[in-house]
């Protein structure tokens, strides 16, 4: 025989089993951070890239300046 508790706790269990909404932010959760992550890493290689270019072009101006004295 069931007893009321355990009829409750049951009942509770199951609600909070079926209940989804908090997947759901756990979903968004997830992407927000792969998104940041991706953005991350992108705006460390490009401003690797940024730099390379600046001095590659300060190199250039610095010699054509030495040459032209």
């Amino acid at each position: 025989m069931i007893s009321k508790k355990e009829t409750m706790i049951k009942q509770i269990l199951m609600r909070v089993w079926n209940e989804e909404q908090g997947q759901d932010l756990v979903e968004y959760a997830l992407i927000v951070a792969a998104v940041g992550l991706a953005l991350i890493t992108t705006v460390n290689q490009l401003s690797t890239a940024v730099v390379s270019l600046y001095s590659s072009i300060t190199q250039g101006l610095t010699s054509i300046g030495a040459s032209g004295q």
